[in-house]
C-alpha cells in the first residue's frame, strides 16, 4: 500500500478526514436549544440531535473496524464519508424534526473514522512519517472541535443554523472528494470474520437503554412499555457479551475487561465519559435559555464556553502523561475522576454568571483531559502486549457509549426540571452539577480500589 496515488498529499488529506470527526462533534452540542426553538420542541427531544451520533458512533466504531480490517478498508471509508454527508445535506435542508435527527445519526458515522485513518498511516506512509502523522491526527481532533464550537457558533450566528449544517456538510463533502483521489487501496489481507450477532445485538441494547431513559417521564417509569423497553436492552446487552465470549472472532472483546486492573480502566473511561456530557449539554443549554433563569446568550457565546474546555482538555492531557510516567497511571486517572466531581460541584452552587459557566468547563477539561490521555496506558498495562489494540477497541467503544449515556440524561434532567419548552428550571443546573460530581466520584473511587498498585512504568501511556 505504500506509494499510494499521491503519497505526497496522503498526510494532509489524513489530517482533512480526522477533521470530520472534529466537524460532527462541533455541530451538536451548542446547537441544542436552537434545534428546539427552530422545529418548535422541548430540549430534552432536541438532545437526539447529540445523542443519536453518539450512539451511532458506538456501534459503528467497531463495526466500521472490523469490515475495514482487511481488502475493503478504502471502500468502508468512502461508504462512511458518504454516509456523513448524506447526513450533513438532510439537516441543512428545511425538512421536519425526523430527518433531521436521521441526518445527525448518519453523521455519527464520522466518529468513527478515526482507528480506520491510523491504519491507513501505519500501513501507507514511509516508517519516518507514520508516527507523527498518527499524532498530528489525535491532536486534530481535539483542537478541531475547539476551534470548530466557536467557528460554528458564528456561522450559526451569521447565517442561521441551517448555514452552519451546510458548512459541516460542504467540509465532509471536499473531504470525500480528496479521500476518493487521494486514499490507497490497502495491500493484500485476508479477509476476518464478522460478527453479525454481535453487532445486532449491541446496537439493540445501546439504542433500548438510551430510549428508555429519553422517553421514560413521557411513558410513565412503571408502563408497560418503560418496562418491556428496559427489558429488552438487558436481555440484548446481556446477549451480546455471551456472544462476544463465545465467538472466536468477537466485534469486541469483552474478555479484556476481565480483571481488576482493566475493569478499572474501562469503568473509568464509561464513567468520566458520562460526567463529560451531563455537564457540557447543560451548560450550553442553560447558556442560551431565556431568563431569568437562564443567561439568553447566543450561539456564538455557547460556542465560546466550550474553547476553554478544549485548552483545558490538549494541557492537562500533555501534564498527565508526564504525571503517569512518575506516579502511575492509578493516581492519575483517579485524581482526574476527583477533579471532574470538582467540575460538576462548582456547577451545583455556581451557575448564574457567565464566568460561573467558563469556569465549570475549564475544570472540568482538566478532569477529562488528564482522564482520557491516561486511561488507555492503564488499559494497556493490564493486558497481554498482543491484546493491546483489542483492548483499546472495547475501551473507545465505552467511551461514546458514555458520551451517548451522558447526553441521553442530560435530556432526563432537563425534561423533569423545565417548566416549558427552551426554558431551563431552578433546579436544572444544580441537579446536573450534583449528579456529574457524584458520577466523578463513583469514577475517582472504583479506579482507586480497582486498580491496585502498579509500577510506574507499566502504567506509562504509550497508546500517546
Amino acid at each position: 500500500m505504500r506509494g499510494g496515488r499521491a503519497p505526497r498529499l496522503l498526510a494532509p488529506v489524513l489530517v482533512l478526514l480526522a477533521a470530520v470527526v472534529a466537524v460532527t462533534s462541533s455541530v451538536g452540542v451548542p446547537f441544542i436549544p436552537a434545534v428546539a426553538e427552530l422545529y418548535d420542541a422541548p430540549l430534552a427531544l432536541a438532545q437526539w440531535s447529540l445523542t443519536l451520533p453518539f450512539l451511532v458512533g458506538t456501534v459503528a466504531t467497531p463495526v466500521l473496524g472490523r469490515l475495514g480490517d482487511g481488502p475493503y478498508r478504502r471502500v468502508v471509508v468512502l461508504g462512511a464519508l458518504t454516509l456523513v454527508v448524506l447526513g450533513g445535506v438532510l439537516t441543512a435542508l428545511p425538512l421536519p424534526l425526523p430527518a433531521f435527527l436521521a441526518g445527525r445519526a448518519l453523521q455519527g458515522f464520522g466518529l468513527s473514522l478515526m482507528p480506520l485513518l491510523m491504519a491507513v498511516a501505519r500501513e501507507a506512509l514511509p516508517p519516518g512519517r507514520s508516527g507523527p502523522t498518527i499524532a498530528v491526527l489525535s491532536v486534530t481532533v481535539v483542537s478541531g472541535v475547539g476551534l470548530g464550537y466557536p467557528l460554528a457558533g458564528l456561522v450559526a450566528e451569521l447565517g442561521g443554523l441551517r448555514a452552519a449544517f451546510w458548512a459541516a456538510a460542504a467540509v465532509c463533502g471536499a473531504a470525500l472528494v480528496a479521500a476518493a483521489v487521494v486514499l490507497p487501496a490497502p495491500a493484500a489481507a485476508p479477509r476476518r470474520p464478522f460478527d453479525w450477532p454481535g453487532a445486532v445485538l449491541l446496537g439493540t441494547g445501546l439504542a433500548a437503554l438510551l430510549l428508555a431513559l429519553s422517553e421514560g417521564g413521557d411513558w410513565g417509569w412503571s408502563s408497560p412499555l418503560f418496562l418491556g423497553t428496559v427489558a429488552t436492552c438487558l436481555v440484548a446487552l446481556t446477549g451480546w457479551v455471551v456472544s462476544a465470549t463465545r465467538s472466536p472472532a468477537p466485534l469486541v472483546d469483552v474478555r479484556l475487561a476481565r480483571g481488576r486492573r482493566a475493569a478499572g480502566g474501562h469503568l473509568a473511561i464509561l464513567l468520566v465519559s458520562v460526567a463529560n456530557y451531563l455537564l457540557i449539554g447543560c451548560v450550553t443549554v442553560l447558556a442560551q435559555a431565556p431568563q431569568p433563569r437562564g443567561l439568553a446568550t447566543s450561539v456564538l457565546v455557547a460556542g465560546l464556553l466550550l474553547v476553554p474546555y478544549s485548552l483545558a482538555t490538549m494541557a492537562a492531557g500533555q501534564v498527565a502523561r508526564r504525571l503517569a510516567e512518575r506516579l502511575g497511571g492509578r493516581g492519575v486517572v483517579s485524581g482526574s475522576a476527583l477533579v471532574v466531581a470538582v467540575a460538576g460541584a462548582c456547577f451545583a452552587v455556581l451557575d448564574t454568571e457567565l464566568w460561573h459557566l467558563f469556569l465549570a468547563m475549564a475544570v472540568l477539561g482538566v478532569g477529562v483531559g488528564g482522564a482520557f490521555a491516561t486511561v488507555p496506558g492503564l488499559v494497556i498495562a493490564a493486558v497481554p502486549a498482543s491484546e493491546s489494540s483489542s483492548a483499546m477497541a472495547l475501551n473507545q467503544v465505552l467511551r461514546y457509549a458514555g458520551f451517548a449515556l451522558g447526553s441521553a440524561l442530560t435530556a432526563v434532567v432537563l425534561d423533569l426540571t423545565s417548566p416549558a419548552a427552551g426554558d431551563v428550571g431552578a433546579s436544572t443546573g444544580p441537579v446536573i452539577g450534583l449528579a456529574t460530581c457524584a458520577v466523578g466520584l463513583t469514577a475517582a473511587g472504583l479506579t482507586w480500589l480497582l486498580t491496585g498498585r502498579a509500577p510506574t512504568s507499566r502504567d506509562t501511556v504509550r497508546s500517546g
